[in-house]
């Protein structure tokens, strides 16, 4: 009988180190989210098919801090404890496990301006244990676009006063509109409730609105269209993702799920050994820049759109049917 027991037991401890064997063979990826943004969304989809394509087996632990930022230190906390690689979506999420996480690497994906937000020195390279993607976007080449569409004179802008990339997208659009003789009127916000009544505030001092990569704004995005459809005022947005769900004019705007492919090439870098501090900060450029045409909202305010950008776009919206081209 105790020999049947002792054959049990090693048969049992072999069977517990083969599992834990099995189980070190994975790295796991915590993946915080700022807010259910469909950008952000996508930011995760492409970091997860870009590492479950390669050669390396990975678990993943997905958490969205729902635009609360307690929420977020909470998230960054528990993958201080329970991940091998922390990446943060979002300038304010990437912030939080920055804050928190020191031993480990943490990896940020489309952080507007890494260097203001205090994750790194210089856009150039990693920092310590952080090293990430920028999705800076060119304001001045979309207002330049804007601007040949539709005649822009009185251009207003919302953006939310507590996260340091809307801060710093709203100096640079400032300096852009000063360059090109356009006044800029802004107002600020401090949560999606407040999208309404900011856009009240503004819309009838102003000829065009542009939106650009604010997560507090896009989470409030339809109350700031409906205003502006109403007022006959067309909206302009660098944030091309979520353009598709709302009465949006045009919008340039980076493709987000490539934007997570490129940041699980970053992961796979640190699998293979290479330390945050060693791997440089990815900057985006037009290759990855998609453009978005809604036709309905021309009609309804009156502006002709030009047959080269209908038949450069890549995604049409026309009677109410969203095209999408092949390219």
């Amino acid at each position: 009988m105790k020999k049947i027991v002792s054959f049990c037991l090693i048969i049992v401890t072999i069977f517990l180190y083969s599992c834990s064997k099995k189980n070190s063979d994975y790295t796991t990826i915590g993946i915080g989210i700022i807010s259910s943004h469909q950008a952000l969304l996508d930011i995760s989809d492409g970091i997860i098919d870009e590492l479950n394509n390669s050669p390396y087996k990975f678990k993943f632990d997905i958490q969205n801090a729902n635009n609360d930022i307690n929420t977020a230190a909470a998230i960054a906390h528990k993958f201080n404890s329970d991940v091998d690689i922390a990446v943060g979506i979002a300038t304010p999420m990437a912030i939080a496990l920055a804050n928190i996480i020191r031993n480990k690497p943490v990896i940020f994906s489309a952080v507007n301006n890494p260097v203001e937000a205090g994750l790194i020195e210089n856009i150039n390279s990693g920092y310590k244990n952080i090293t990430g993607l920028s999705d800076e976007i060119p304001i001045k080449q979309h207002i330049e676009e804007f601007i040949k569409i539709y005649p822009i004179k009185k251009l207003g802008f919302i953006y939310t006063s507590s996260e340091s990339n809307a801060v710093n997208m709203a100096k640079t659009t400032k300096e852009v509109c000063d360059s090109l003789g356009i006044e800029f009127i802004a107002t600020t916000i401090t949560n999606s409730n407040e999208v309404k009544q900011a856009t009240e505030s503004i819309i009838d001092k102003v000829d065009a609105i542009y939106t650009v990569t604010d997560n507090t704004l896009y989470s409030g995005i339809n109350s700031l269209t409906e205003i502006a459809k109403k007022h006959r005022v067309p909206v302009f947005s660098s944030e091309y993702n979520s353009s598709k769900d709302s009465d949006i004019l045009f919008s340039i705007g980076f493709d987000y799920y490539k934007i997570g492919n490129l940041t699980g090439k970053i992961i796979l870098d640190i699998v293979k050994g290479k330390k945050p501090n060693e791997i440089p900060v990815i900057t985006l450029n037009n290759n990855i820049t998609k453009t978005l045409i809604n036709l309905d909202m021309a009609n309804l305010l009156s502006i002709d759109i030009k047959d080269d950008y209908i038949k450069n776009a890549d995604i049409v919206i026309k009677n109410n049917k969203v095209i999408t081209k092949e390219k």
